[in-house]
């Protein structure tokens, strides 16, 4: 089973047409899928939207009644998914305003398929691009990537910015036993959860790889939600958080990738938050 995770924040505009692709590609290859849309209350007609496509997809919509911002809507659009997926499952988080081209799903499929516990799609990679995207703006998303490489040197993954992913059910599920609701801590900052999953996934243990993509930041209608000035600061937070030598997240997790890698269960059950210390700096909640 494919899970599709969508946030969705005032997307009228594309959800009509961004869902009946999703839903014509994955039937095409004969894939039983879930679509579990995460409506962070919107004002358009988003919710009206998504009410009538209800009877003619394998649709689940969770509802934020106010807008809560991209962190909280993936942390409880992730949340909702481990809860009801089986393990050997697989996740795939695309974005609701259609710059996701739903094709690349089989290519993060095949490349999952090979070994590897996270997949994500890269602009960065021979092949990859991204059109509709400013100069100035293309620039200073390398320059916010080339900082979390150094921050957060996670082999295998040289796009940190860009959510279309495919994961392992099974990761996603004990990430959550694991880190509990600070699977995704930094909530009010931005688009910084995007980043946070991968660097607790890494905390984890899990494998990366990346493919190609090309981002068509030119077929969206709507604004951007993207603050720059709170993400930028919330990448800021999340390196001191994961750095701090007194309780932050790489001295607090140490030994638990090589555990869980050799004994999930075992790993699950000595680092998961109701049996580790209690948090000091790494317990911070924005």
């Amino acid at each position: 089973m494919i899970w599709i995770v969508l946030p969705a924040y005032n997307e009228a505009q594309a959800l009509p047409k961004l869902l009946p692709r999703l839903d014509a590609v994955l039937r095409e290859r004969g894939h039983d899928y879930r679509l579990v849309v995460v409506d962070d209350g919107s004002s358009d007609a988003t919710p009206e939207i998504l009410e009538g496509f209800r009877a003619t997809l394998p649709l689940d919509i969770v509802t934020h009644p106010i807008n809560r911002g991209l962190g909280e809507t993936e942390r409880d659009g992730f949340e909702y998914v481990a809860t009801h997926c089986a393990p050997d499952d697989v996740i795939v988080r695309v974005e609701g305003d259609d710059t996701h081209d739903p094709a690349y799903i089989f290519v993060l499929l095949e490349k999952l398929a090979s070994g590897f516990d996270v997949v994500n799609t890269s602009r960065f990679q021979p092949g990859g691009a991204q059109r509709g995207v400013s100069t100035y703006r293309a620039f200073i998303s390398r320059c916010a990537n080339l900082f979390m490489k150094v921050m957060f040197p996670i082999p295998g993954l040289w796009d940190f910015s860009c959510g279309f992913r495919a994961y392992r059910a099974r990761v996603i599920i004990d990430a959550v036993r694991v880190f509990g609701d600070d699977f995704v801590q930094l909530r009010g900052m931005g688009f910084t959860s995007t980043l946070e999953m991968v660097v607790k996934l890494s905390l984890l243990g899990c494998r990366f790889a990346e493919v190609p993509f090309v981002l068509r930041y030119d077929m969206k209608e709507s604004g951007s939600k993207m603050v720059g000035s709170i993400t930028t600061l919330g990448y800021l937070l999340m390196a001191l958080l994961y750095h701090w030598p007194f309780g932050g997240w790489r001295s607090r997790y140490r030994g638990l990738a090589a555990m869980y890698r050799q004994d999930p269960e075992a790993a699950v059950a000595k680092y998961q938050k109701s049996q580790l210390p209690r948090q000091t700096a790494s317990g911070i909640r924005l």
